[in-house]
């Protein structure tokens, strides 16, 4: 059993996000809890690089992605979700989810 953790500046961009989009996400995050990333695949998630993966929201309202992080113990880390406007998840949308994940790990004694 995986464990899904939002980051709180993630959670604050989440509540942001249309209706349809946040139960999008929910729902995706339910499948990974169950079942992890590697199982629960496209369309629903991918693989981005270093351990990072994205959740992939799609609704009425647009289209959104969540960036994540595979962590030990089974536990999945949101770092950042953001709106998708372009074809490619943006190099700015991956270096903020980076730059997070290494202020969580330089405060960890």
């Amino acid at each position: 059993m995986w464990t899904v953790q939002v980051n709180p500046l993630a959670e604050a961009e989440l509540v942001l996000m249309p209706a349809d989009i946040r139960a999008r996400f929910v729902h995706i995050a339910e499948m990974l809890e169950q079942f992890g990333p590697q199982q629960v695949g496209m369309p629903h998630v991918r693989f981005l690089q270093d351990k990072l993966w994205e959740m992939r929201l799609t609704g009425r309202d647009g289209i959104a992605r969540a960036i994540s992080i595979t962590q030990t113990d089974k536990q999945i880390l949101v770092l950042h979700v953001f709106i998708k406007k372009t074809q490619k998840t943006p190099r700015g949308a991956i270096q903020t989810a980076t730059n997070r994940l290494e202020r969580i790990n330089n405060e960890k004694p």
